[in-house]
């Protein structure tokens, strides 16, 4: 398969351009400047610095105890690191409950650590989030699925969209958040065929995780793909460690395997 490699500075534009032409995308989190490093040399379109950083770096059970303020110290590491990636920085839980608040925050992971793209949860009272912040020329991903920062009110981590009424609504929201302005939709834990009809009925790039191989593209969380996670890993997940000369070689295998399309298989999907 031929893989055009862009060697400039991977932007929004460039992930549009990778869906028009079939090109799968790439994405990995990352949380300091020396694993931002070894994510670009490897080839990984996309850094995001997630709030996962709660639980795998900090050792939280969930996502909610993280800050601003710790989004932009791990923001602004990668953005050291790393040359060619597109960076998108989670805003954390309760970072956008309103139109001002949201606009400071998402102010803030841009010009202190260095965010290309701010990430979003939420359903369709988030759609004027996302127009507020367009308009303010921030662009934004739309986090569609399960929700890590509403895990209290799911009640754990479950998959998303399983019946035609909660299908229909996801259906819903993700044309409501890209007319509002979405430039991406990440999509996580989401039946495959859910989340295929999703990515064909928008015109932006899908990125998945835990939802099939029909998106545009595919994200993992790096802990995970080497095998160290504090929990066991994800159903969606694979160690790529295993069998690789170095964590460097790991990467490269995840990316070549996203390219190529033998990651995800089936045994990764809902």
């Amino acid at each position: 398969m031929s893989v055009h490699v862009e060697q400039r500075g991977i932007t929004v534009s460039t992930l549009k351009q990778m869906r028009q032409r079939g090109e799968k995308i790439a994405c990995l989190t990352a949380y300091d400047a020396s694993f931002a490093a070894v994510l670009d040399k490897a080839g990984i379109d996309v850094i995001l610095i997630g709030d996962s950083l709660g639980m795998v770096i900090q050792g939280h059970e969930t996502t909610v105890p993280v800050t601003i303020d710790d989004m932009i110290y791990h923001a602004r590491a990668v953005a050291r690191g790393s040359r060619r990636a597109l960076r998108i920085v989670d805003m954390p839980f309760m970072s956008y409950s309103n139109p001002s608040q949201t606009i400071a925050n998402a102010a803030r992971l841009m010009q202190e650590g260095g965010a290309q793209v701010v990430k979003l949860e939420g359903g369709e009272t988030q759609a004027e989030i996302v127009r507020h912040l367009a308009a303010q020329g921030v662009p934004v991903c739309a986090h569609l699925g399960l929700q890590p920062q509403s895990i209290h009110k799911l009640g754990g981590y479950r998959v998303q969209g399983r019946d035609e009424a909660s299908a229909r609504m996801m259906l819903d929201v993700a044309s409501a958040v890209q007319t509002a302005g979405a430039e991406m939709l990440l999509l996580e834990c989401v039946p495959a065929v859910l989340a295929a009809e999703i990515t064909s009925k928008v015109n932006i790039p899908v990125i998945g995780i835990g939802a099939g191989a029909a998106c545009d593209g595919q994200i993992l969380v790096l802990h995970d793909i080497l095998g160290v996670s504090v929990d066991r890993v994800p159903r969606f997940s694979r160690n790529f460690l295993h069998g690789a000369n170095d964590i460097q070689d790991a990467v490269s295998k995840y990316v070549r395997a996203v390219k190529d399309r033998t990651f995800p298989a089936a045994e990764h999907s809902f």
